[in-house]
Formats: C-alpha cells, structure tokens, sequence
C-alpha cells in the first residue's frame, strides 16, 4: 500500500529526544549568588516574605526534602519541621528560607536555554526549567551517552546550574529517564528498550497517568507499567475512554510525537562565561564580539529581524545586569549587532566580569523591511543604573 502521509509529516526513524530538566531549580539559583547556600537545607518559598510563615514550598533542596519538606507545603508546616536557620550553631535540623525570585531565575533560565538551543536542531522549553530536544541530526545512539554528558557540563559551565537528562527515542520515555537518576542524573534509553525500561515503575510514572488515574488502575490490579502495558486495551477504554489506550501505548513504549517548538522564537542569544572573574575589559569585549557575530549570524539563518539589541553582563557573586537598545525598525545587521553590543557593555569596563551574553529580540519573521543606520540613534538603553524619562519604552525582553 503507498504511503498516504503528507509529505514533512513522517515520523523520523528512531529519532534521538534529549529531555533536560534541571534540578531544584529555584534552590541552585539561590546558590548561585549566595554559594554559602551549597550542601545546606534551603527552602524557596511562593507568597513567602523573609522572616513571615505565609506561603507556600515553591521548591527544596535535596538536603531539605531529606527531612520530609515537599513542594506545595504551607511555610508553616515546613517551619516545624526545619526551623529557619538564625546563626552559625542551630540546636538540631535548621533550614535557610528564601523567597522566589522569578526575574532572577528567568536570567538563569535564560542562559540554561542559550546552550540548549545551540546543541540541537529543534527545541521545545515546555518551563522555566525544563525542555526537550531533537538531536537526532547532531549525534547517533553510539555516542549519544557522550553527547547528553557534554550537554550536561556545558549548561553546568554557562549557566552553573545542574541538569539531569534523560535520552530516548520517544517524548515521554525521555522526560522518564530524566528523572530516574536525579539529581545530576543521565539516563539513555535505547530503541527497543523503552517498554523494558518502564516495566517496572509503578504505573503513575507512565506519561499522562495522574494520581487519580493511578489509583483506579490500581483498583483493576494494574500496580506497574509493564501491568499496564500487558492489559487489554478495550477495558482500559472502557474504563478511561480514547486516554485509556493512549496510556497503554504509552506504558509499551509507543509514542509518535515529534519535538517542536512552541511558535517563533521570542529572541535569540548566545553567552559564554570565563574560567573565573576577569578584569581585562578587552577579554570581556573580544568575546562579546565574537557573540554578537554569532547571534546576528543565527538571526540571519532563521530569517529573523530584529528591533531590539542587548548585553548581559555577570559580575560576582552572580549579580547579573543587562542593557539594551531598541530601534526605529526591525533589521538584519550584523555589524549593528557588534557595534551597539560594544557600546553598551562599555558601562561595565570597570567591572570584574564572570559571564558576557548578546541578545537580539523584538524578532519578526514576515517584515522583510529593513532599516538604515540612522536608527541606530532613534533607540534608547535601558538598565537599573539610569534614570529613564516616561516617555521611553521599557524593554523587558531581554532579562
């Protein structure tokens, strides 16, 4: 029989899905500008303000989950059982508090996603820290153990932040082997080994199972996901309707789903951090050039316009700053790029510098338009060192 599929629909062959989900995000944030927060119980509350018990558990580290402290716990719950650390001796369990800061962690996110987007073809950010790849056109089921260590060590590098990851030839296998070895794990899944691979974890691990569905499954003497992957399909459908034969062939390790992304980018960027703080500004500028090149070379390749260009600089401990211009209207100007990146981290020639980044935003792919060099003066530059006047925009994209 022919193949009726559209042509671009077919489903690649044994395609290599790379899941990255980074581990107690919000906590290693926190210790990234306060590193006396490493190896201690450290609780980061939602709705928490420091010294209150209102609020939520927005995350734990592991040494704090280690007592017992859940995601979604009352603050004044998790006070009882870690008590907020007052000082160097604490009788008994103590933890650190601190209270989400989402632009912060946004910033992080951010250069988790630079690295991410430049080792894979396609890319889906599905949270603040978490996304799939296809890297299927950048390594082979040989070396794709190698490939996910490299990818580990240099979002570990850029960012300073630890991802586990799990690889697989389908979505959900992937994002199951990314959490079977946490924290700083790395799982590979072979095809042909995914439906052996889930078999024996409890059947709540099988994507799209929710406790709920668990506990009825359960309830049909279905406890795992090889039970699951040997019931019979009509009375799971009769049971959960279309799902309950989606969740088998999830649990035998079908899953046709390809990675995309969601929609056109917003930006694009690129960053790189240095073996340390440095303080030759001309390290700092070289680099940043080198970037920026890169940038306004990947914006041309995906036929992007942009109207907006910015710097992020990182200064110790990890207090990050950014700058940016906006323009009269969208451009493709690589020198434009180079110079207005220049320019802006000329504020920062003074400053030891850990990490440098360059951003385009404002993207548009339809308006083909360009603009000329006369908009490099119609723009304005943004950052929390100026005082701005009400009438200039305020450029959030590049956090």
């Amino acid at each position: 029989m022919p193949d009726r599929r559209l042509p671009g629909t077919e489903t690649k062959p044994e395609q290599i899905v790379c899941h990255v989900d980074m581990d107690c995000f919000y906590a290693a944030c926190e210790r990234l500008r306060e590193p006396q927060l490493r190896g201690e119980p450290l609780v980061v509350g939602m709705g928490y303000e420091p010294e209150e018990t209102v609020g939520a558990v927005a995350t734990a580290s592991y040494e704090a989950r280690e007592h017992g402290i859940e995601s979604a716990m009352a603050i004044s719950e998790a006070l009882e059982i870690l008590p907020r650390r007052a000082g160097d001796e604490q009788d008994g369990p103590s933890a650190f508090y601190r209270p989400v800061d989402m632009a912060f962690y946004e910033s992080v996110s951010d250069s988790v996603q630079s690295v991410l987007a430049e080792s894979a073809d396609v890319m889906r950010a599905v949270s603040i820290d978490e996304a799939y790849l296809d890297v299927t056109d950048r390594t082979e089921w040989a070396s794709a153990e190698g490939f996910a260590g490299e990818l580990k060590t240099a979002v570990e590098r850029e960012a300073g932040v630890v991802a586990s990851v799990g690889v697989a030839p389908t979505m959900s296998a992937a994002k199951i082997a990314s959490d079977a070895d946490k924290p700083d794990g790395l799982v590979v899944v072979e095809p042909g080994e995914v439906a052996s691979f889930l078999a024996p974890m409890g059947v709540e691990a099988v994507h799209n199972v929710g406790p709920v569905t668990a506990r009825t499954l359960r309830s049909m003497g279905i406890e795992t996901a090889g039970d699951l992957a040997a019931a019979d399909p009509d009375r799971l459908a009769e049971r959960f309707g279309e799902r309950g034969r989606e969740i088998y062939r999830f649990a035998r390790g079908e899953d046709d789903r390809q990675v995309t992304p969601k929609g056109d980018p917003k930006s694009l960027s690129r960053e790189s951090a240095f073996d340390g703080a440095v303080e030759e500004f001309d390290r700092v500028r070289e680099r940043a050039r080198g970037l920026a090149t890169a940038v306004a070379d990947r914006a041309t390749r995906q036929g992007a316009l942009y109207q907006t260009i910015g710097v992020k600089v990182v200064t110790p401990p990890y207090e990050i700053h950014t700058r940016a211009r906006s323009l009269s209207g969208p451009v493709d100007d690589p020198d434009l790029v180079v110079a207005i990146a220049e320019e802006l981290l000329g504020e920062f020639a003074d400053d030891r510098v850990r990490k440098v980044g360059v951003r385009v935003s404002n993207l548009s792919f339809t308006d083909r338009r360009q603009v000329s060099l006369d908009g490099f003066g119609d723009g304005d530059t943004d950052g929390d060192r100026q005082q701005r006047s009400p009438r200039q925009t305020t450029l959030r994209e590049f956090r």
